[in-house]
């Protein structure tokens, strides 16, 4: 087989200089790297508009020249406005458009006075005058801007100030035209294009993919061509999973077969309600796979509330009656944390083997491991782990680190929280072999969201909720319509609480002086890009928030205390910088009914199981994503009362924000806020990419193409071999190049 020439240095094609310059600012270094940095669209002359001939309330595309750009702070409401004036040059009618930006660095720094660039969005008339809000936009080349001699499509890609799009335009001809063509290895089958075909016409080979999105003859040839390699993407991906699936079944794993009399039983005895007819089936096909002899990969997928974590725990009860021992990983300190508490309380006596007031039967000690344990303390728990004294430990992703031994790890139950996906899991399996995996996800998962983020995992459904849960009333309350909105959410809070209901107020920071880059990660812990941030770094209309003045618990709590509408109620804080006995001592005070109101993080996202709260009120709502929100929403009406979330907001009617809020004031429908928090959040990050680079999708969008991913799911499944290979030697050797990829995902777990 002859070398594939997509492997090729980019520098002997370039020159040194180009080709250090595009892997350096952009990290495009091979061939393949540069073909398949696809445009984001494609310019054609058909489309533009003259600014003086725009229709109102229609999408347009104008090419124009900035004439200025100002910045101005909003007099009602935090947050600054961009202002931006262009014209089209237009020598017939010439004309000039204004064009407003919410809170967007972007414009500020890419618009500048004399560039030209492509704007894109929906026109609206403000004070009588066209105008564009927030439109997406891409700084052009002169040679970029279509002539009238110019029919073809124009492609633009994502650019940078020291790599702009007419540099990648060059780069990709040169390489086009040395391209040897018949040397390319196509991974993706003839039959398969054939099966993918839209409108009747195959999807075309790997050469004239490459050609048709990149000089394309007519933009549909370079959508046909794009649509090929998302087809390709799937079918990497579903390679690739299916060769894990099956290396994860071959080890050997010990058999955890449930025991007649012992923790588990113990457990069920004492629990003050009975199980849902979803906890026990889910209950009963875990409890199967524990007893076999092959390790089990199975996802606990169920609605916020439906009991995971008490199925979760009564597998682990499982695992110790068998002589093995369970941990539970959560994706932060915090959280790990708030699950060994509910553990805890959860197993009462039954949790401390070893102790004088530990009962007569079955018990087992539950461990806690956290970097914020003091040396001391971390000493003793490693010890109890590795002796074996600790049937239960719970802890963050660090738990599988070199550094922390098991005496006999038989289960690891993961809660996934979006932080945990498929290349971490491949590293849990490398360095545990035959040990159960259990995964646990809050919200409906679509089926082609299941196949990807989740296809190295069978899927348990846990249906329903457990019975008297009431469903919660959710409202969005918008501070820019006038100070009477934030006052009747006190008003609200202080009715529950004359009722003898409790409530919640959820902000995004802790302290007024925190830098959160993160609003959906509790405590402001490293993790994802903002929802609302860029989707790519040509994405130069992004409004990213500005979270400086996003409300603070330490703020907060004595702004309440102020209030008169509140005067006398009992206020307290939570928080992940408190100690951990603090943390306990105030959710003890609040889960028994000594406080009114506990303002926290997201430390209350998941474990906290307070009936009598009936009201949340969550401050600068849209500084959360979509599951975090839907999460926190769970933890009010647990009991039988009625219970409401309210989202507060500070951003002006129109921001994009406004629409992620809707929709989860709109619905409780956990399956469309699933698709909608993919759809925010980017395939990328659920598939692990967030926190370890090298997983983001390039083309494959899970909602839009659910019919690829099906059809390289279907196809994998015929042509994978009893023992796990591949009978596509292009296929095979590219799935090996994908797991290459990601051979470092290790490093994920050892710093935890």
């Amino acid at each position: 087989m002859r070398p594939d020439p997509l492997n090729q240095p980019l520098d002997r094609l370039l020159g040194g200089r180009t080709g250090q310059r595009l892997d350096r600012e952009m990290g495009l270094s091979t061939v393949r790297d540069l073909l398949e940095h696809f445009p984001r669209r494609w310019i054609e002359r058909g489309e533009l508009t003259p600014i003086a001939s725009l229709p109102v309330g229609d999408q347009v595309t104008v090419v124009a020249r900035v004439v200025s750009v100002d910045r101005r702070n909003m007099h009602s409401r935090r947050g600054f406005i961009v202002d931006v004036t262009v014209t089209d040059d237009d020598p017939l009618r010439p004309a000039s458009l204004d064009m407003a930006f919410f809170n967007s660095y972007e414009a500020l720094r890419r618009l500048q006075p004399g560039h030209r660039a492509m704007f894109h969005g929906k026109t609206a008339l403000y004070r009588g005058e066209k105008t564009l809000n927030n439109p997406d936009f891409s700084v052009l080349d002169e040679a970029e801007v279509p002539g009238e001699e110019d029919l073809a499509p124009v492609p633009l890609y994502p650019a940078t100030a020291k790599v702009p799009s007419w540099v990648l335009r060059a780069s990709i001809g040169t390489v086009l035209d040395a391209l040897d063509a018949d040397a390319l290895q196509d991974p993706v089958p003839a039959d398969l294009l054939e099966e993918a075909a839209t409108d009747g016409v195959p999807l075309p080979g790997l050469a004239a993919a490459y050609r048709d999105l990149h000089r394309p003859a007519v933009v549909a040839d370079a959508l046909r061509a794009r649509r090929r390699f998302a087809l390709q993407e799937a079918l990497v991906l579903q390679g690739a999973l299916a060769v894990r699936r099956h290396a994860a079944a071959m080890p050997d794993a010990v058999s955890r077969a449930a025991v007649g009399n012992g923790l588990l039983a113990a457990l069920d005895a004492r629990l003050p309600f009975t199980l849902t007819d979803g906890q026990v089936s889910a209950g009963e096909a875990i409890s199967a796979d524990l007893a076999r002899g092959r390790p089990m990969s199975r996802l606990l997928q169920g609605e916020v509330g439906s009991g995971k974590t008490l199925v979760a725990l009564r597998a682990m009860a499982q695992v110790v009656d068998a002589g093995g021992q369970a941990a539970l990983v959560a994706p932060t300190e915090v959280l790990a944390a708030q699950h060994y508490r509910s553990l805890t309380v959860t197993l009462g006596p039954l949790a401390h083997a070893g102790r004088l007031d530990a009962p007569d039967g079955p018990a087992t000690e539950v461990v806690l491991l956290t970097g914020s344990l003091t040396t001391a303390q971390r000493r003793e728990a490693l010890l109890k782990i590795a002796s074996g004294q600790a049937g239960l430990v719970v802890g963050t992703h660090a738990l599988f680190s070199g550094t922390v031994q098991f005496a006999d790890l038989g289960l690891a139950v993961v809660d996934e929280q979006h932080r945990f996906g498929v290349d971490q899991r491949e590293a849990l399996r490398r360095e545990n072999p035959g040990t159960h995996l259990l995964v646990m996800s809050a919200t409906p998962i679509p089926r082609s969201v299941a196949m990807t983020v989740f296809g190295d995992l069978d899927l348990t459904l846990l249906p329903g909720l457990p019975s008297g849960r009431q469903p919660v009333a959710t409202h969005l309350a918008r501070m820019a319509h006038g100070p009477r909105i934030i006052g009747r959410v006190w008003e609200v809070i202080a009715e529950q609480v004359a009722a003898g209901h409790q409530a919640f107020v959820v902000c995004p920071k802790i302290d007024p002086t925190d830098r959160r880059d993160n609003p959906d990660n509790p405590d402001n812990s490293a993790s994802p890009a903002s929802p609302d941030s860029p989707a790519s770094p040509d994405n130069s209309a992004g409004t990213a928030r500005d979270h400086r003045h996003d409300a603070a618990v330490e703020d907060m709590v004595p702004r309440l205390a102020s209030l008169p509408v509140l005067e006398g109620l009992r206020i307290a804080s939570l928080h992940g910088r408190q100690d951990q006995q603090t943390q306990a001592e105030t959710m003890s005070r609040f889960v028994a009914g000594d406080l009114d109101i506990l303002v926290a993080t997201t430390v209350v996202e998941v474990g906290v199981d307070v009936p009598n709260a009936t009201i949340m009120a969550i401050l600068d709502a849209d500084a959360f994503g979509l599951s975090t929100l839907h999460q926190l929403r769970g933890r009010v009406g647990r009991g039988t009362a009625p219970a409401t979330c309210l989202l507060v907001t500070r951003l002006p009617d129109g921001h994009p924000a406004i629409d992620r809020l809707e929709v989860v004031a709109g619905t409780q429908d956990g399956l469309e806020i699933a698709r909608a928090d993919v759809q925010q959040r980017g395939e990328g990050d659920v598939l692990g990419a967030a926190q370890h680079g090298g997983s983001r999708l390039k083309v494959l969008r899970v909602l839009q193409h659910a019919d690829l991913i099906e059809l390289a799911a279907g196809w994998v499944a015929l042509h994978q071999s009893d023992a796990g290979t591949l009978d596509n030697p292009e296929l095979a050797a590219a799935v090996q190049a994908w797991e290459a990829g990601h051979e470092d995902t290790g490093d994920y777990i050892e710093k935890g």
